[in-house]
Protein backbone atom coordinates (compact mmCIF):
# COMPACT_ATOMS: atom_id res chain seq x y z
CA UNK A 1 0.00 0.00 0.00
CA UNK A 2 1.38 3.34 -1.05
CA UNK A 3 1.45 5.77 1.85
CA UNK A 4 0.17 9.26 1.29
CA UNK A 5 2.76 11.99 1.21
CA UNK A 6 2.42 14.27 4.19
CA UNK A 7 1.82 17.90 3.28
CA UNK A 8 4.62 20.17 4.39
CA UNK A 9 4.27 23.92 4.68
CA UNK A 10 6.36 25.62 1.99
CA UNK A 11 9.38 27.60 3.05
CA UNK A 12 8.91 31.38 3.10
CA UNK A 13 11.26 31.69 0.13
CA UNK A 14 9.14 29.26 -1.90
CA UNK A 15 5.95 31.21 -1.11
CA UNK A 16 7.54 34.52 -2.11
CA UNK A 17 8.89 33.06 -5.36
CA UNK A 18 5.45 31.78 -6.41
CA UNK A 19 3.86 35.14 -5.63
CA UNK A 20 6.47 36.84 -7.82
CA UNK A 21 5.73 34.32 -10.57
CA UNK A 22 1.97 35.02 -10.39
CA UNK A 23 2.60 38.77 -10.52
CA UNK A 24 4.84 38.31 -13.56
CA UNK A 25 2.05 36.32 -15.24
CA UNK A 26 -0.42 39.16 -14.54
CA UNK A 27 1.77 41.60 -16.46
CA UNK A 28 1.02 39.58 -19.63
CA UNK A 29 -2.75 39.90 -19.32
CA UNK A 30 -3.46 43.20 -17.57
CA UNK A 31 -3.30 46.40 -19.66
CA UNK A 32 -0.75 48.99 -18.63
CA UNK A 33 -1.76 52.25 -17.01
CA UNK A 34 -0.50 55.18 -14.96
CA UNK A 35 -1.90 58.03 -12.90
CA UNK A 36 -0.72 61.49 -13.94
CA UNK A 37 -0.98 64.50 -11.62
CA UNK A 38 -1.60 67.81 -13.39
CA UNK A 39 -0.25 71.17 -12.26
CA UNK A 40 -3.61 72.07 -10.67
CA UNK A 41 -3.51 68.94 -8.50
CA UNK A 42 -6.06 66.85 -10.44
CA UNK A 43 -5.15 63.22 -11.04
CA UNK A 44 -6.08 61.40 -14.24
CA UNK A 45 -5.59 57.83 -15.35
CA UNK A 46 -3.93 57.17 -18.72
CA UNK A 47 -3.74 53.81 -20.41
CA UNK A 48 -0.27 52.87 -21.61
CA UNK A 49 1.41 49.76 -22.94
CA UNK A 50 2.10 47.07 -20.40
CA UNK A 51 5.58 45.56 -20.12
CA UNK A 52 5.28 41.77 -19.83
CA UNK A 53 7.84 40.43 -17.36
CA UNK A 54 9.87 37.39 -18.39
CA UNK A 55 13.47 37.05 -17.24
CA UNK A 56 12.66 39.72 -14.62
CA UNK A 57 11.19 36.84 -12.61
CA UNK A 58 14.81 36.00 -11.77
CA UNK A 59 16.18 39.55 -11.50
CA UNK A 60 13.41 41.43 -9.66
CA UNK A 61 14.86 40.39 -6.31
CA UNK A 62 17.96 42.51 -7.08
CA UNK A 63 15.88 45.69 -7.08
CA UNK A 64 14.03 44.28 -4.10
CA UNK A 65 17.31 44.19 -2.20
CA UNK A 66 18.01 47.77 -3.25
CA UNK A 67 14.60 48.97 -2.06
CA UNK A 68 14.81 47.03 1.19
CA UNK A 69 18.48 47.74 1.89
CA UNK A 70 17.69 49.80 4.98
CA UNK A 71 15.59 47.10 6.66
CA UNK A 72 18.02 44.37 5.59
CA UNK A 73 21.02 46.14 7.15
CA UNK A 74 18.94 46.99 10.21
CA UNK A 75 18.05 43.31 10.76
CA UNK A 76 21.68 42.22 10.46
CA UNK A 77 22.93 44.94 12.83
CA UNK A 78 20.23 44.21 15.42
CA UNK A 79 20.94 40.48 15.19
CA UNK A 80 24.66 41.02 15.66
CA UNK A 81 24.20 43.47 18.51
CA UNK A 82 21.79 41.28 20.46
CA UNK A 83 24.06 38.27 20.05
CA UNK A 84 26.86 40.23 21.73
CA UNK A 85 24.48 41.53 24.41
CA UNK A 86 23.32 38.03 25.34
CA UNK A 87 26.61 36.22 24.80
CA UNK A 88 27.08 36.11 28.59
CA UNK A 89 23.37 35.49 29.31
CA UNK A 90 22.49 39.07 30.28
CA UNK A 91 19.03 39.09 28.69
CA UNK A 92 18.26 35.70 30.20
CA UNK A 93 19.34 36.94 33.62
CA UNK A 94 17.14 40.00 33.20
CA UNK A 95 14.11 37.94 32.19
CA UNK A 96 14.46 35.58 35.15
CA UNK A 97 14.96 38.54 37.49
CA UNK A 98 11.83 40.21 36.09
CA UNK A 99 9.73 37.06 36.44
CA UNK A 100 10.90 36.51 40.02
CA UNK A 101 10.02 40.10 40.92
CA UNK A 102 6.63 39.89 39.22
CA UNK A 103 5.65 37.08 41.58
CA UNK A 104 5.64 39.65 44.35
CA UNK A 105 2.92 41.61 42.54
CA UNK A 106 0.43 38.98 43.66
CA UNK A 107 0.21 40.69 47.05
CA UNK A 108 -1.90 43.34 45.33
CA UNK A 109 -5.55 42.25 45.26
CA UNK A 110 -6.34 43.63 41.79
CA UNK A 111 -3.24 42.12 40.19
CA UNK A 112 -3.94 38.79 41.89
CA UNK A 113 -7.52 38.91 40.62
CA UNK A 114 -6.53 39.73 37.04
CA UNK A 115 -3.45 37.50 36.99
CA UNK A 116 0.16 38.70 36.97
CA UNK A 117 0.86 37.39 33.48
CA UNK A 118 -2.29 39.04 32.14
CA UNK A 119 -1.28 42.38 33.64
CA UNK A 120 2.21 42.08 32.14
CA UNK A 121 0.93 41.17 28.67
CA UNK A 122 -1.79 43.83 28.58
CA UNK A 123 0.67 46.49 29.73
CA UNK A 124 3.14 45.56 27.00
CA UNK A 125 0.43 45.56 24.32
CA UNK A 126 -0.92 48.97 25.34
CA UNK A 127 2.57 50.50 25.30
CA UNK A 128 3.39 49.22 21.82
CA UNK A 129 -0.06 50.08 20.52
CA UNK A 130 0.49 53.65 21.70
CA UNK A 131 3.84 53.70 19.92
CA UNK A 132 2.09 52.69 16.70
CA UNK A 133 -0.72 55.19 17.23
CA UNK A 134 1.46 58.19 18.08
CA UNK A 135 4.58 57.97 15.92
CA UNK A 136 3.87 55.07 13.60
CA UNK A 137 6.20 52.44 15.03
CA UNK A 138 6.85 49.76 12.43
CA UNK A 139 10.44 48.76 11.62
CA UNK A 140 11.41 49.23 15.26
CA UNK A 141 9.28 46.21 16.22
CA UNK A 142 11.95 43.95 14.71
CA UNK A 143 14.40 45.02 17.42
CA UNK A 144 11.83 44.80 20.23
CA UNK A 145 10.71 41.33 19.11
CA UNK A 146 14.15 39.98 19.98
CA UNK A 147 13.50 40.94 23.61
CA UNK A 148 9.75 40.31 23.95
CA UNK A 149 9.68 36.83 22.34
CA UNK A 150 12.14 35.32 24.87
CA UNK A 151 10.08 36.92 27.64
CA UNK A 152 6.91 35.29 26.30
CA UNK A 153 8.65 31.91 25.98
CA UNK A 154 9.98 32.13 29.54
CA UNK A 155 6.45 32.90 30.81
CA UNK A 156 5.22 29.63 29.30
CA UNK A 157 3.80 30.94 26.02
CA UNK A 158 5.11 30.78 22.43
CA UNK A 159 6.65 33.08 19.85
CA UNK A 160 3.23 33.90 18.37
CA UNK A 161 2.23 35.41 21.72
CA UNK A 162 5.50 37.35 21.70
CA UNK A 163 4.72 38.71 18.24
CA UNK A 164 1.21 39.54 19.42
CA UNK A 165 2.59 41.60 22.30
CA UNK A 166 4.88 43.72 20.14
CA UNK A 167 4.34 43.46 16.36
CA UNK A 168 0.55 42.94 16.29
CA UNK A 169 0.03 45.49 19.07
CA UNK A 170 2.09 48.16 17.28
CA UNK A 171 0.30 47.60 13.97
CA UNK A 172 -3.12 47.56 15.61
CA UNK A 173 -2.22 50.94 17.08
CA UNK A 174 -0.90 51.99 13.67
CA UNK A 175 -4.30 51.23 12.11
CA UNK A 176 -6.31 52.89 14.87
CA UNK A 177 -3.90 55.80 15.23
CA UNK A 178 -4.74 59.23 16.59
CA UNK A 179 -1.55 61.09 15.64
CA UNK A 180 0.36 58.87 13.20
CA UNK A 181 2.14 61.33 10.88
CA UNK A 182 2.78 58.66 8.22
CA UNK A 183 -0.89 57.89 7.62
CA UNK A 184 -3.23 60.47 9.15
CA UNK A 185 -0.84 63.40 8.81
CA UNK A 186 -0.04 62.86 5.13
CA UNK A 187 -3.60 61.84 4.19
CA UNK A 188 -5.18 64.89 5.86
CA UNK A 189 -2.60 67.20 4.33
CA UNK A 190 -3.34 65.79 0.87
CA UNK A 191 -7.09 66.03 1.55
CA UNK A 192 -6.85 69.69 2.52
CA UNK A 193 -8.40 69.25 5.97
CA UNK A 194 -6.97 70.37 9.35
CA UNK A 195 -4.16 68.17 10.57
CA UNK A 196 -5.19 65.61 13.20
CA UNK A 197 -8.76 66.81 13.26
CA UNK A 198 -11.29 64.17 14.32
CA UNK A 199 -8.94 62.90 17.04
CA UNK A 200 -11.80 62.40 19.51
CA UNK A 201 -13.51 59.69 17.47
CA UNK A 202 -10.18 58.17 16.48
CA UNK A 203 -9.32 57.75 20.16
CA UNK A 204 -12.57 55.82 20.67
CA UNK A 205 -11.70 53.63 17.67
CA UNK A 206 -8.22 53.00 19.09
CA UNK A 207 -9.73 51.79 22.37
CA UNK A 208 -12.17 49.45 20.60
CA UNK A 209 -9.41 47.94 18.42
CA UNK A 210 -7.20 47.40 21.45
CA UNK A 211 -9.98 45.59 23.28
CA UNK A 212 -10.16 43.19 20.32
CA UNK A 213 -6.35 42.84 20.38
CA UNK A 214 -6.22 42.06 24.11
CA UNK A 215 -9.04 39.50 23.93
CA UNK A 216 -7.50 37.73 20.92
CA UNK A 217 -3.97 37.49 22.33
CA UNK A 218 -4.97 36.58 25.90
CA UNK A 219 -7.40 33.85 24.79
CA UNK A 220 -4.72 32.23 22.67
CA UNK A 221 -2.07 32.71 25.37
CA UNK A 222 -4.20 30.92 27.95
CA UNK A 223 -4.71 27.95 25.63
CA UNK A 224 -0.98 27.63 24.97
CA UNK A 225 -0.19 28.00 28.67
CA UNK A 226 -2.41 25.00 29.46
CA UNK A 227 -1.00 22.85 26.67
CA UNK A 228 2.18 24.19 25.00
CA UNK A 229 2.13 21.44 22.36
CA UNK A 230 -1.02 22.83 20.72
CA UNK A 231 1.05 25.79 19.54
CA UNK A 232 1.47 25.66 15.75
CA UNK A 233 5.07 26.83 16.22
CA UNK A 234 5.96 24.40 19.01
CA UNK A 235 8.74 22.83 16.93
CA UNK A 236 10.08 26.17 15.71
CA UNK A 237 10.16 27.49 19.28
CA UNK A 238 12.70 24.84 20.21
CA UNK A 239 15.31 27.45 19.27
CA UNK A 240 13.98 29.78 21.96
CA UNK A 241 13.36 27.07 24.55
CA UNK A 242 16.90 25.77 24.17
CA UNK A 243 18.20 29.18 25.21
CA UNK A 244 16.56 28.64 28.59
CA UNK A 245 17.32 24.94 28.97
CA UNK A 246 20.52 25.60 30.91
CA UNK A 247 20.30 26.72 34.51
CA UNK A 248 20.82 30.49 34.63
CA UNK A 249 20.33 31.04 38.35
CA UNK A 250 23.96 30.28 39.19
CA UNK A 251 25.49 32.90 36.92
CA UNK A 252 28.65 34.31 38.42
CA UNK A 253 27.85 37.95 39.15
CA UNK A 254 31.11 39.80 38.61
CA UNK A 255 32.05 43.22 37.29
CA UNK A 256 35.31 43.32 35.32
CA UNK A 257 37.31 46.51 35.01
CA UNK A 258 36.38 46.66 31.33
CA UNK A 259 32.74 47.22 32.37
CA UNK A 260 33.75 50.36 34.26
CA UNK A 261 35.68 51.48 31.18
CA UNK A 262 32.55 51.00 29.00
CA UNK A 263 30.60 52.96 31.59
CA UNK A 264 33.09 55.83 31.54
CA UNK A 265 33.26 56.03 27.75
CA UNK A 266 29.49 55.92 27.28
CA UNK A 267 28.91 58.46 30.06
CA UNK A 268 31.46 60.83 28.50
CA UNK A 269 29.64 60.57 25.17
CA UNK A 270 26.30 61.32 26.83
CA UNK A 271 27.78 64.32 28.64
CA UNK A 272 28.97 65.65 25.28
CA UNK A 273 25.53 65.12 23.75
CA UNK A 274 23.92 66.85 26.72
CA UNK A 275 26.14 69.89 26.18
CA UNK A 276 25.43 69.91 22.43
CA UNK A 277 21.67 69.35 22.87
CA UNK A 278 20.69 70.90 26.24
CA UNK A 279 17.00 70.95 25.28
CA UNK A 280 14.87 68.73 23.08
CA UNK A 281 11.42 69.34 21.60
CA UNK A 282 9.44 66.13 21.22
CA UNK A 283 7.19 65.93 18.17
CA UNK A 284 3.91 64.05 18.65
CA UNK A 285 2.21 63.92 15.28
CA UNK A 286 2.33 67.50 14.00
CA UNK A 287 2.38 68.98 17.51
CA UNK A 288 5.70 70.05 19.00
CA UNK A 289 6.09 70.12 22.77
CA UNK A 290 7.99 72.87 24.55
CA UNK A 291 11.78 72.32 24.75
CA UNK A 292 12.78 70.15 27.70
CA UNK A 293 16.19 69.13 29.13
CA UNK A 294 15.71 65.52 28.06
CA UNK A 295 19.34 64.74 27.23
CA UNK A 296 20.79 66.11 30.51
CA UNK A 297 18.10 64.36 32.57
CA UNK A 298 18.56 60.99 30.85
CA UNK A 299 22.34 61.38 31.15
CA UNK A 300 22.00 61.89 34.92
CA UNK A 301 19.71 58.86 35.19
CA UNK A 302 22.17 56.81 33.15
CA UNK A 303 25.05 57.84 35.40
CA UNK A 304 23.18 56.86 38.58
CA UNK A 305 21.43 53.68 37.45
CA UNK A 306 24.41 52.21 35.59
CA UNK A 307 26.69 52.95 38.54
CA UNK A 308 24.31 51.03 40.81
CA UNK A 309 24.04 48.14 38.34
CA UNK A 310 27.81 47.85 38.03
CA UNK A 311 28.03 47.32 41.78
CA UNK A 312 25.86 44.21 41.28
CA UNK A 313 27.30 42.66 38.09
CA UNK A 314 28.12 43.32 34.45
CA UNK A 315 24.88 41.54 33.47
CA UNK A 316 22.75 44.23 35.06
CA UNK A 317 24.91 46.96 33.52
CA UNK A 318 24.31 45.48 30.06
CA UNK A 319 20.59 45.38 30.80
CA UNK A 320 20.77 49.08 31.67
CA UNK A 321 22.56 49.68 28.37
CA UNK A 322 19.72 47.90 26.58
CA UNK A 323 17.06 49.85 28.48
CA UNK A 324 18.66 53.22 27.73
CA UNK A 325 19.14 52.18 24.10
CA UNK A 326 15.37 51.76 23.84
CA UNK A 327 14.83 55.07 25.67
CA UNK A 328 17.19 56.94 23.32
CA UNK A 329 15.51 55.24 20.35
CA UNK A 330 12.20 56.82 21.40
CA UNK A 331 13.83 60.22 22.07
CA UNK A 332 15.67 60.06 18.74
CA UNK A 333 12.53 59.23 16.76
CA UNK A 334 10.25 61.75 18.49
CA UNK A 335 12.79 64.48 19.17
CA UNK A 336 15.19 64.38 16.26
CA UNK A 337 13.33 62.57 13.48
CA UNK A 338 15.66 59.60 13.42
CA UNK A 339 15.37 57.16 10.57
CA UNK A 340 16.25 53.50 10.51
CA UNK A 341 19.92 54.27 9.78
CA UNK A 342 20.45 56.11 13.06
CA UNK A 343 18.50 53.46 14.97
CA UNK A 344 20.79 50.81 13.48
CA UNK A 345 23.79 52.88 14.55
CA UNK A 346 22.39 53.04 18.09
CA UNK A 347 22.16 49.24 18.29
CA UNK A 348 25.62 48.90 16.78
CA UNK A 349 26.96 51.06 19.62
CA UNK A 350 25.02 48.87 22.07
CA UNK A 351 26.81 45.78 20.74
CA UNK A 352 30.25 47.38 20.95
CA UNK A 353 29.75 48.69 24.49
CA UNK A 354 28.34 45.34 25.64
CA UNK A 355 31.31 43.46 24.22
CA UNK A 356 33.73 45.89 25.86
CA UNK A 357 31.89 45.61 29.20
CA UNK A 358 32.05 41.79 29.16
CA UNK A 359 35.79 42.00 28.55
CA UNK A 360 35.97 40.74 24.98
CA UNK A 361 38.86 41.62 22.74
CA UNK A 362 38.11 43.26 19.39
CA UNK A 363 38.23 39.99 17.47
CA UNK A 364 35.90 38.33 19.97
CA UNK A 365 33.35 41.12 19.60
CA UNK A 366 33.49 40.70 15.82
CA UNK A 367 33.04 36.94 16.14
CA UNK A 368 29.94 37.23 18.34
CA UNK A 369 28.54 40.01 16.14
CA UNK A 370 28.99 37.89 13.01
CA UNK A 371 27.39 34.88 14.72
CA UNK A 372 24.34 37.00 15.46
CA UNK A 373 24.19 38.46 11.96
CA UNK A 374 24.51 34.94 10.55
CA UNK A 375 21.58 33.77 12.68
CA UNK A 376 19.43 36.62 11.29
CA UNK A 377 20.66 36.19 7.71
CA UNK A 378 17.59 34.34 6.42
CA UNK A 379 15.33 37.05 7.87
CA UNK A 380 17.35 39.71 6.06
CA UNK A 381 17.49 37.86 2.73
CA UNK A 382 13.74 37.17 2.61
CA UNK A 383 13.09 40.92 2.86
CA UNK A 384 15.01 41.47 -0.37
CA UNK A 385 13.24 38.64 -2.16
CA UNK A 386 9.81 39.87 -1.04
CA UNK A 387 10.66 43.31 -2.41
CA UNK A 388 10.71 41.74 -5.86
CA UNK A 389 6.91 41.39 -5.78
CA UNK A 390 6.16 45.10 -6.08
CA UNK A 391 9.10 45.53 -8.47
CA UNK A 392 7.50 43.10 -10.93
CA UNK A 393 4.15 44.93 -10.77
CA UNK A 394 5.72 48.38 -11.09
CA UNK A 395 8.06 47.45 -13.95
CA UNK A 396 5.16 45.72 -15.69
CA UNK A 397 3.18 49.03 -15.51
CA UNK A 398 0.13 47.32 -13.99
CA UNK A 399 0.04 48.68 -10.41
CA UNK A 400 -1.97 51.77 -11.39
CA UNK A 401 -4.20 49.62 -13.60
CA UNK A 402 -5.12 47.53 -10.57
CA UNK A 403 -5.82 50.69 -8.54
CA UNK A 404 -7.95 52.21 -11.29
CA UNK A 405 -9.94 49.03 -11.74
CA UNK A 406 -10.71 48.87 -8.03
CA UNK A 407 -11.78 52.51 -7.77
CA UNK A 408 -13.80 52.84 -10.99
CA UNK A 409 -16.94 51.13 -9.66
CA UNK A 410 -17.66 53.55 -6.78
CA UNK A 411 -19.90 56.04 -8.54
CA UNK A 412 -23.17 54.08 -8.41
CA UNK A 413 -23.10 53.42 -4.66
CA UNK A 414 -24.81 55.23 -1.79
CA UNK A 415 -22.87 57.04 0.91
CA UNK A 416 -22.36 54.15 3.30
CA UNK A 417 -21.79 51.64 0.50
CA UNK A 418 -19.30 54.00 -1.20
CA UNK A 419 -17.45 54.53 2.09
CA UNK A 420 -17.22 50.80 2.71
CA UNK A 421 -16.10 50.27 -0.88
CA UNK A 422 -13.29 52.82 -0.47
CA UNK A 423 -12.35 51.00 2.73
CA UNK A 424 -12.35 47.65 0.95
CA UNK A 425 -10.30 49.01 -1.95
CA UNK A 426 -7.67 50.49 0.37
CA UNK A 427 -7.58 47.21 2.27
CA UNK A 428 -6.78 45.37 -0.97
CA UNK A 429 -4.34 48.01 -2.20
CA UNK A 430 -2.47 47.67 1.09
CA UNK A 431 -1.61 44.12 0.07
CA UNK A 432 0.59 45.44 -2.75
CA UNK A 433 1.56 48.87 -1.38
CA UNK A 434 2.06 48.50 2.39
CA UNK A 435 3.89 51.82 2.76
CA UNK A 436 1.49 54.28 4.44
CA UNK A 437 3.01 57.42 2.95
CA UNK A 438 3.30 55.97 -0.58
CA UNK A 439 -0.26 54.67 -0.44
CA UNK A 440 -1.54 58.07 0.72
CA UNK A 441 0.27 59.91 -2.05
CA UNK A 442 -1.20 57.53 -4.63
CA UNK A 443 -4.80 57.10 -3.45
CA UNK A 444 -5.88 60.18 -1.49
CA UNK A 445 -5.66 62.56 -4.49
CA UNK A 446 -8.14 60.21 -6.19
CA UNK A 447 -10.55 59.45 -3.38
CA UNK A 448 -10.64 62.86 -1.62
CA UNK A 449 -12.25 64.77 -4.56
CA UNK A 450 -14.50 61.78 -5.20
CA UNK A 451 -15.85 62.01 -1.63
CA UNK A 452 -17.04 65.55 -2.39
CA UNK A 453 -19.04 64.25 -5.35
CA UNK A 454 -20.85 61.50 -3.45
CA UNK A 455 -21.49 63.70 -0.39
CA UNK A 456 -19.29 62.23 2.34
CA UNK A 457 -16.69 64.18 4.31
CA UNK A 458 -13.06 64.00 3.34
CA UNK A 459 -12.39 63.07 6.96
CA UNK A 460 -14.45 59.92 6.41
CA UNK A 461 -12.31 59.08 3.39
CA UNK A 462 -9.16 59.60 5.46
CA UNK A 463 -10.61 57.31 8.15
CA UNK A 464 -11.34 54.65 5.54
CA UNK A 465 -7.77 55.04 4.29
CA UNK A 466 -6.36 54.81 7.80
CA UNK A 467 -8.22 51.63 8.77
CA UNK A 468 -7.95 49.96 5.39
CA UNK A 469 -4.26 50.73 5.21
CA UNK A 470 -3.45 49.16 8.56
CA UNK A 471 -4.98 45.75 9.03
CA UNK A 472 -3.69 43.83 5.99
CA UNK A 473 -0.20 45.19 6.71
CA UNK A 474 0.06 42.21 9.07
CA UNK A 475 -0.44 39.60 6.33
CA UNK A 476 0.98 40.97 3.09
CA UNK A 477 4.24 39.25 2.07
CA UNK A 478 5.31 42.49 0.39
CA UNK A 479 5.83 44.08 3.81
CA UNK A 480 9.53 43.96 4.59
CA UNK A 481 8.79 44.55 8.26
CA UNK A 482 6.45 41.54 8.47
CA UNK A 483 8.83 39.24 6.64
CA UNK A 484 11.71 40.55 8.72
CA UNK A 485 10.00 40.10 12.08
CA UNK A 486 8.82 36.59 11.14
CA UNK A 487 12.38 35.71 10.18
CA UNK A 488 13.70 37.01 13.49
CA UNK A 489 10.99 35.07 15.37
CA UNK A 490 11.62 31.98 13.20
CA UNK A 491 7.91 31.69 12.47
CA UNK A 492 6.98 30.31 9.00
CA UNK A 493 4.81 32.67 6.97
CA UNK A 494 2.15 30.02 6.32
CA UNK A 495 1.76 29.29 10.04
CA UNK A 496 1.62 33.01 10.78
CA UNK A 497 -1.20 33.50 8.28
CA UNK A 498 -3.19 30.62 9.74
CA UNK A 499 -2.81 32.07 13.24
CA UNK A 500 -3.40 35.76 12.53
CA UNK A 501 -6.07 35.65 9.79
CA UNK A 502 -9.04 35.25 12.22
CA UNK A 503 -7.86 38.38 14.02
CA UNK A 504 -7.47 40.27 10.72
CA UNK A 505 -11.02 39.31 9.72
CA UNK A 506 -12.30 40.55 13.09
CA UNK A 507 -10.42 43.84 12.63
CA UNK A 508 -11.77 44.33 9.10
CA UNK A 509 -15.36 43.81 10.33
CA UNK A 510 -14.82 46.18 13.26
CA UNK A 511 -13.28 48.74 10.90
CA UNK A 512 -16.30 48.56 8.60
CA UNK A 513 -18.65 49.13 11.54
CA UNK A 514 -16.57 52.03 12.88
CA UNK A 515 -16.92 53.83 9.54
CA UNK A 516 -20.73 53.89 9.69
CA UNK A 517 -20.98 56.63 12.38
CA UNK A 518 -18.68 58.86 10.30
CA UNK A 519 -21.44 58.96 7.68
CA UNK A 520 -24.58 58.80 9.81
CA UNK A 521 -23.60 60.88 12.87
CA UNK A 522 -22.47 64.47 13.35
CA UNK A 523 -19.00 63.71 14.72
CA UNK A 524 -16.46 66.39 15.58
CA UNK A 525 -14.05 66.84 12.68
CA UNK A 526 -16.17 64.82 10.24
CA UNK A 527 -18.38 67.65 9.01
CA UNK A 528 -18.80 68.35 5.29
CA UNK A 529 -16.66 71.47 4.78
CA UNK A 530 -14.87 72.86 1.74
CA UNK A 531 -11.33 71.53 1.54
CA UNK A 532 -8.62 74.08 2.31
CA UNK A 533 -5.90 74.36 -0.28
Amino acid sequence: MVSKRKFTIPNNFVIVFWIIAICALLTWFLPGGEYVKAANGTVTFNQIDNVPQTYQLFTSFFKGFEKGAGIIIFILVVGGAFWVVNSNGSIDVGIYSFLNRSKGWERFWLVRKLGVNNVIMVSIMIVFSLFGAVFGMSEETIAFAVVIIPLAISMGYDSLVGLGLVYVAAHTGFAGAMLNPFTIGIAQELSGIPLFSGIEYRFICWIILNVALIIFVLRYAHRVKKNPKISPVYQEDKFWRDRFSEEKSHVEHTTPKSAWLAYGLSLAALVAFSVAYPTTSLVIGKSTLAPMPIMPVTMALYALLCWRSLRKSVHYFILQLLGFTILYLIVGVMGYGWGIDKIAGLFFALGLLSGLAIGYKANEIVKHFMDGAKDFMSAAIIVGFAGGIIVILQDGKVVDTILHGLSSTLGAYGKIAATETIYGIITLINMIIPSGSAKAALTIPIFAPFSDIIGISRQTTVMAFQLGGGFTEMITPISGVLIGVLGVAKVPYAKWIKWVIPYIIILIIIGALLLVPTVTMNLSGFEMVPAAR
